[in-house]
Formats: structure tokens, C-alpha cells, sequence
């Protein structure tokens, strides 16, 4: 590989460890809005329709087939991650969407031709061990209702990875990955948005943790991710976010006292470590 394409994989890494960090928020922010999940879901895409909007002031003209699949996906994933959430413990939720790499393997094999190689299914392995190790003291299977909403998260969350990546593979340079995001993010307000109209009345502390979910969480995630995802494989652009789930709690722990047992400490050093592997590995081709 030449240095050129090396320095920009090694780039898009950091960067999608720092998208990893970004979208580890959510659980503590969410803790602070008492909406329904639909009104959560709402207001959050709203925000990040409305920022990216007006930074990319991107055209509708000639949306592609997959870019409107990839925009229903991201659009599903956010809204049953919010719903999640509600429904199950926050470790549930994002454990059982941490299965994504996994399905990302399977469907890069069928749309993209990419077979997942070893090291992608050791790290693959190893990371799902860790965050399973991570979350051994909270786990619970009694949510069976929000675990199921979890696992669809991660299906969704996984094909809009594959699709995202199907997106910057065009030859011919048919769509935008960063349009279909922003597209995913409308449809999500659209379809939220109306129960935000109805909710009660929030506190400030709630404005503020949605303003946060929208620019923090979204926002800023979504420009770094569509950057990223063109110089990263598919399986990739999932595993080495996956420092979200083990800083996620962290933050939890960090604004309501709820401190990692000794296990977590342990899943943490495993997921870290699988993920350094993979990162550090010769990308493939």
C-alpha cells in the first residue's frame, strides 16, 4: 500500500475512534430527557437534519436507490437504539447492538464482495467476548421486549454501514455517503417530530442534553463518519467505533455515580485491544 493510502487509513481510524467517543453520549444524555422515545428520536434528527443542512446545503437531485436504503437504515437504527433504551438497560441496548459487526461480515460478503478475513473475525470475536465480559455484573434478559429492539438496532445499524460503503465504492461516483446521512436524519425528524410537538414540557436540563444529542451526538459524528467510511472497509467502519459501548458507561458513571465493576474493567482492556489489532492491521487490497 502506498504511504499516501497508509497516512489516510491510519487518519480515518482516529477518526472513527473519535466518532466512537462521540456517539458514546447517548446513554448519559438520554438519561436526562423524560420524553417518549418517538419525541427523543424526533428532536435529536431534527437538530442534526437542521445543522448539517445548513453546513452542506446539499442537493436532493438525483438521489440514487441506495442512498435512499442506506437514509431508511440510519433513520431505523436511531430511532430503535432511542426506543432501546426506554424498553431495556442501557447496557442491554448497547450490547446487543455490538452484535453489527458480525451481520456487517455477512452482508459484505453478499452486496460488496468483501469476505471478512481472519483477523476480521478473530477481532470480531474478541470484541464481542469483551463486551459481553464488560457488562457480566448488568446484564439482565429480563427486557426481553427492548432486547429485541436492540438486536434490530444492530441489523440496521449494520446494513447501513454496507450500504454507506456501497455508496463511496461507485465508480462512477453515483451519491454521497455524507447525503444519505443527512437524508437519514430527516426522515428520522419527519417521522419523530410529531410526537416531539405533543411531549410535556422539558426542563433545561433536558433542552440542553437534546441540543447535545443532535450536535454532539449526531452531528459532528455524521461528518466524521462520511469522511471515514471511504477509506475504511465496511467490517471496519463498525469494529472500531466499538470503544463507544466501553466509554459509554464511563460517562454514565462520570454524571449518576454508577460505577464499572471489576469485569467491565477487564472487557474494557479486551475490546481495546482487539480493536488496536485490527486498526494496526494491513488493510486488505
Amino acid at each position: 500500500m502506498p504511504a499516501g493510502e497508509r497516512g489516510g487509513r491510519a487518519q480515518a481510524v482516529a477518526t472513527l475512534v473519535a466518532v466512537g467517543l462521540l456517539w458514546s453520549t447517548a446513554g448519559a444524555l438520554i438519561k436526562y430527557v423524560t420524553w417518549p422515545p418517538a419525541a427523543i428520536w424526533g428532536l435529536r434528527s431534527g437538530i442534526a437534519a437542521a445543522a448539517l443542512i445548513a453546513i452542506y446545503r446539499p442537493s436532493w437531485r438525483g438521489l440514487t436507490r441506495t442512498e435512499w436504503l442506506s437514509a431508511v437504515a440510519l433513520a431505523a437504527t436511531t430511532g430503535l437504539f432511542v426506543l432501546a433504551n426506554k424498553w431495556t438497560t442501557a447496557a442491554n441496548a448497547i450490547l446487543i447492538q455490538y452484535s453489527a459487526p458480525a451481520w456487517a461480515a455477512l452482508l459484505s460478503a453478499v452486496i460488496l464482495h468483501e469476505r471478512a478475513t481472519r483477523i476480521d473475525w478473530v477481532t470480531i470475536g474478541l470484541a464481542l467476548c469483551g463486551v459481553a465480559l464488560f457488562f457480566v455484573d448488568q446484564l439482565s434478559l429480563a427486557h426481553v421486549r427492548g432486547n429485541v429492539v436492540a438486536l434490530a438496532a444492530g441489523v440496521m445499524f449494520a446494513t447501513n454501514v454496507v450500504l454507506l460503503r456501497k455508496i463511496a465504492r461507485d465508480p462512477e461516483g453515483r451519491g454521497s455517503a455524507l447525503r444519505a446521512m443527512i437524508l437519514g436524519h430527516v426522515l428520522g425528524a419527519a417521522a419523530g417530530l410529531p410526537f416531539a410537538l405533543t411531549a410535556p414540557a422539558l426542563p433545561a436540563s433536558g433542552w440542553g442534553a437534546m441540543v447535545a444529542l443532535g450536535l454532539l451526538q449526531q452531528t459532528a459524528p455524521t461528518i466524521l463518519y462520511a469522511w471515514a467510511i471511504r477509506r475504511v472497509t465496511a467490517v471496519e467502519g463498525l469494529l472500531i467505533p466499538i470503544v463507544e459501548p466501553i466509554v459509554s458507561p464511563l460517562w454514565v458513571w462520570i454524571l449518576f455515580a454508577e460505577r464499572p465493576g471489576a469485569w467491565a474493567l477487564v472487557g474494557g482492556a479486551v475490546v481495546v485491544a482487539a480493536v488496536t489489532l485490527r486498526g494496526l492491521a494491513p488493510s486488505r487490497g
